[in-house]
């Protein structure tokens, strides 16, 4: 019987990870692939199998491991939302300049 090869679909759903993160750990040689007519890549199941149990340990160690403090929750909404932020308030300004009394 053939052997099954998994795609990076696959994989990336096995473990959990997107397309990109599976792509990156085959380029930094922790998951071992193989090309298929020199443009195709493949994984063994058995491979992918015993690489999710170590996967998910060392993911574990590093998620338990960093705490997520207020200040950084702070910091990421403001990164990420500091265009609609700013909007606000010069739209908020124009409104005060606009409906002021003289």
């Amino acid at each position: 019987m053939a052997e099954r090869f998994l795609t990076v679909r696959d994989v990336s759903s096995i473990l959990g990870i997107s397309e990109k993160e599976v792509m990156d750990l085959v380029e930094s040689k922790r998951l071992e692939a193989y090309r298929v007519g020199g443009v195709y890549i493949r994984f063994k199941q058995e491979q992918i199998a015993e690489f999710r149990k170590s996967f998910k340990s060392a993911t574990k160690r590093v998620v338990s491991s960093e705490k997520y403090t207020l200040r950084d929750k702070i910091s990421d909404f403001l990164y990420f939302n500091d265009f609609y932020i700013l909007s606000a308030l010069i739209i908020l300004l124009i409104l005060i300049i606009i409906f002021q009394e003289y």
